[in-house]
């Protein structure tokens, strides 16, 4: 436990069952709704069940008793990943004891977390994309504790006006179909491929291994961290000869009204034949079916080429975040 100030104590998250948590987590669903149109309800349910069963790495903040704010991670081998922090507005300034702005508490949730996971032995790597937070917020505390920082951007398309019918022009050695269960091993081997040597292979490091790219894909599709994954806005292009995979699209609902791409790519071999621009054509023509009136993806800023091709799909950007990244240096 720390005491800050004689107003804000920094306690273990294990500490706290989810109603502890539940006007921090309502907080800030509404600021997923009012900043990226995300419903933020099955993302707090999944966090309320891992706080209820105490297995939640993380620190809470709590003003005379109450708990305003939160940091956690979650551990997959010797990574951790930064998951979320937030502090709802009002929370004392960490550093008079006065009520002040939230990124006080954030700030100092961070730094704890920081504190834990470079003094774990296991751990040696940290990689965090905190989504809801504006490029920029905490980059000097990440930077301060050696962090490297890719900037990331936001890209909303609206669906209204749009036509709810594609038509996909392939060559023929190349068939669409629509994603299944059993595309997750051949997906895994094509996300690995796509993203070799790519500036998100830099990001997470699960995209350079088709182990990694396969626990990827199962978070997507069988989790809703991003959104509930959606079978029917989801497509693979299939090279007829090998059966394997030369693209693909996955999309996931993240609200009544919105959907969001989670991963678009195209294996090396088949570029330059317009396969990213008809799958994002697919893609949004099944939400508008599905009754969506926009879509969203994330793109990574080193990566102009695709943010020329979104931008050309009537994509604009609408928020830019940081992900972050720090690894543990071998030691002699």
């Amino acid at each position: 436990m720390q005491l800050l100030s004689g107003s804000v104590e920094i306690l273990d998250l294990r500490h706290f069952a989810a109603p502890a948590l539940r006007p921090v987590l309502e907080g800030e669903g509404e600021l997923w709704e009012q900043r990226l149109h995300w419903d933020y309800h099955a993302s707090a349910r999944l966090l309320m069940q891992y706080l209820d069963n105490h297995m939640l790495p993380g620190f809470a903040a709590l003003e005379s008793g109450r708990v305003m704010g939160y940091v956690f991670c979650v551990y997959e081998e010797n990574k951790a990943v930064i998951g979320d922090v937030f502090a709802l507005p009002g929370a004392a300034n960490a550093a008079s004891g006065e009520l002040g702005p939230a990124c006080c508490i954030e700030e100092t949730l961070l730094r704890h977390l920081f504190e834990l996971l470079l003094n774990s032995p296991h751990v040696d790597r940290i990689e965090s994309q905190l989504l809801l937070h504006s490029a920029g917020k905490f980059a000097e505390i990440f930077r301060a504790t050696g962090f490297e920082i890719f900037r990331r951007l936001y890209l909303v398309q609206p669906l209204q006006g749009r036509s709810s019918s594609a038509r996909p022009d392939l060559p023929p050695n190349l068939e669409l179909r629509p994603w299944r269960e059993a595309d997750l091993a051949p997906a895994a081997r094509l996300i690995c491929d796509a993203y070799r040597g790519h500036p998100d292979g830099l990001i997470n490091d699960q995209y350079r291994s088709a182990h990694g790219s396969m626990r990827f894909l199962n978070n997507i599709v069988h989790y809703a961290g991003c959104g509930t994954f959606a079978p029917a806005a989801s497509f693979v292009v299939v090279e007829r000869d090998s059966r394997e995979l030369a693209a693909l699209v996955l999309g996931s609902r993240v609200s009544t009204l919105s959907g969001h791409l989670t991963q678009v790519c195209v294996h090396p071999a088949f570029r330059r034949r317009g396969l990213a621009r008809m799958l994002l054509a697919q893609a949004a023509s099944s939400f508008i079916r599905l009754g969506a009136s926009e879509i969203s993806l994330t793109v990574t800023e080193a990566n102009p080429e695709a943010i020329r091709l979104y931008y050309d799909e009537g994509y604009t950007c609408t928020h830019s975040f940081d992900a972050a990244v720090w690894q543990r240096q071998a030691t002699a």
